[in-house]
């Protein structure tokens, strides 16, 4: 009897986090992470979303950074320039917001660890509609390397024992 409660249980854990998600006010699409290389200690998360009703997106998390911020990348005079977005980002209605390089993103600065190819990242994001009602949406995100890196899965590979010889 007990052998059958487990799995039980566990399917009705997915079933009630799949409703949790159904009723989110903001889709999340395609999130992903840029794979680090050796002593690289920041990378950025990318993705699309979709709010139902007007909405921001005001802050990030994830356990893999020591910090994390919602960011803007503009060209200033042929400068590229970052900056963290400290009163989030618009989430127009019905309108999809692409973050991406050379966008808006989130950094994850501090990284506790190289990030490899293949790898999942758990993001929590976290959102305001106008009500000033905060709603949180956790998603994993799939580490990518960046387009056009020789070698990149290796780089990251190796990253990995390399960070754990300085810590």
């Amino acid at each position: 009897m007990k052998s059958r409660l487990i799995p039980l249980s566990a399917l009705s854990t997915v079933l009630f986090s799949m409703a949790i998600t159904a009723h989110a006010e903001v889709s999340v699409k395609d999130p992903w992470v840029r794979a680090t290389v050796a002593e690289q200690k920041a990378t950025g998360a990318f993705m699309q979303l979709t709010a139902k009703s007007d909405t921001r997106l005001i802050e990030a998390r994830s356990t893999v950074a020591g910090a994390v911020e919602v960011h803007e990348m503009t060209m200033d005079n042929n400068v590229m320039r970052m900056r963290a977005v400290p009163n989030g980002i618009d989430l127009p209605a019905g309108k999809t917001v692409e973050l991406k390089p050379g966008s808006y993103h989130i950094m994850l600065l501090d990284l506790h660890h190289g990030l490899k190819t293949g790898e999942t990242v758990p993001l929590t994001l976290v959102v305001e509609g106008k009500d000033k009602t905060r709603e949180t949406i956790d998603i994993k995100a799939t580490v990518r390397a960046m387009a056009g890196a020789p070698g990149a899965p290796k780089a990251s590979m190796g990253d990995e024992a390399h960070q754990h010889h300085h810590h």
